[in-house]
C-alpha cells in the first residue's frame, strides 16, 4: 500500500477528482511595511495582489524587532511598499537578511508611498540625539489623513504596473472606485469635524499631525517631553496644568504608550483619554483604511462635544 500512494494521490490529481490547491504564485506578491499601505494595496491591487504587512495595527512601527519570519515574507514577495521618510529604516535590515534582489534600492519592486506629498513637520535647524526621536525628514506619520489617499495609491497602482503592465487597466479601475467611496465618506468625516475646529487635544505620541490637520484641530501638547523619551515628573505637571489652563477635553493615545500615565494625566487635568487607531487594525472594529479613519473621527468627535 505504502508504495501506491504516491502514484494514486498523481492520477486523483491528474483526473480532478482531488485538485491541487491554488498557488500563491498565481498573484503579485505584495509586502508592504505597515497596515495601512497593505489595506491601500489591496483596494488597488483587488484580486490580482496577495498582501501581507510586516507590522501590525497595534505595533510602534518606529521599532519593529527583525525577525526571520520577516525575512521569508520578503523573500517571496514581489513587491514592496514602504512608507518612507525614515519611518520603516528596519525594512532595509529584512530585506538584506531576504536576499531578494527584486527589493532592493532602486528595483522595480520597491515603492516609497510617501512620493510626492507634502511632508508636514520638516525640521529648520540640525537634528540629533538630544532632541530624542526626532524625525530628520519630517512627519512619517501621512497615511492618518484621508487626503494623502490619492497620491499614495497613485504611488502603489505605479509599482504594481512595473511588476504587471497588462493589470494597469483593472488597477486603474479599482483606485477609481475606491477613491469615490474615499471622497464620500470624506465628506461625512468633515461635517462631523467642522463644528470642532480649533479645538485643541493633547496626545501621547505626535503621529497625530496630519490627521488633525485635515480636521483643523490643534496639538497643545504631548505627554512626552521628547519623542520617544519618557516624561519627567515636572513635564508631567506642566501637562497637567496645560489641560486646565486650555480647557483641553481630549488625550490622544496609541496602543503601545503608558496607558496608566495618560489615564493619571486625564484624571488630574480634567480629559479623556481617547484610545486611537494609529493603523488599520489597531483596534476593534478597524479591519479596512476607511473604517480605521472613521473609527477615529467617532472616537474624537465624541471626546470633543
Amino acid at each position: 500500500m505504502r508504495r501506491f500512494a504516491v502514484p494514486i494521490l498523481l492520477v486523483l490529481i491528474a483526473f480532478g477528482a482531488l485538485a491541487p490547491p491554488a498557488r500563491a504564485a498565481d498573484k503579485i506578491r505584495v509586502v508592504t511595511t505597515t497596515t495601512d499601505l497593505k489595506a491601500l494595496t489591496e483596494a488597488v491591487g483587488g484580486d490580482l495582489v496577495e498582501v501581507d504587512a510586516l507590522a501590525r495595527g497595534n505595533q510602534n512601527p518606529h521599532d519593529l524587532e527583525v525577525r526571520p519570519s520577516l525575512m521569508v515574507k520578503v523573500r517571496r514577495a514581489d513587491l514592496i511598499v514602504m512608507n518612507g521618510l525614515e519611518l520603516d529604516q528596519w525594512a532595509e535590515v529584512v530585506i538584506q537578511g531576504a536576499n531578494n534582489p527584486k527589493l532592493v534600492p532602486g528595483a522595480p519592486g520597491r515603492v516609497d508611498a510617501s512620493e510626492g506629498i507634502l511632508v508636514l513637520e520638516v525640521p529648520t535647524t540640525k537634528v540629533d540625539r538630544s532632541m530624542g526621536d526626532v524625525h530628520p525628514v519630517g512627519n512619517p506619520h501621512y497615511t492618518g489623513d484621508p487626503g494623502m489617499a490619492p497620491a499614495v495609491t497613485a504611488n502603489i497602482l505605479n509599482g504594481l504596473v512595473r511588476v504587471v503592465p497588462q493589470g494597469r487597466p483593472t488597477f486603474e479601475k479599482n483606485r477609481q472606485a475606491f477613491l469615490a467611496k474615499l471622497e464620500q465618506a470624506q465628506a461625512g468625516w468633515t461635517a462631523a469635524m467642522a463644528p470642532l475646529k480649533g479645538a485643541k487635544v493633547v496626545v501621547d505620541h505626535s503621529l497625530w499631525a496630519y490627521f488633525l490637520t485635515r480636521f483643523g484641530l490643534v496639538q497643545a501638547g504631548s505627554i512626552e517631553e521628547r519623542p520617544g523619551i519618557p516624561a519627567t515628573p515636572t513635564h508631567v505637571a506642566k501637562v497637567i496644568q496645560l489641560i486646565k489652563d486650555e480647557r483641553i477635553k481630549a488625550i490622544m493615545t496609541v496602543p503601545w504608550g503608558d496607558a496608566k500615565l495618560a489615564a493619571r494625566i486625564a484624571e488630574e487635568g480634567g480629559a479623556k483619554v481617547v484610545p486611537m487607531a494609529p493603523a488599520v487594525g489597531g483596534a476593534k472594529g478597524t479591519s479596512g483604511y476607511i473604517e480605521t479613519v472613521d473609527y477615529n473621527v467617532k472616537m474624537l468627535a465624541q471626546a470633543l462635544k
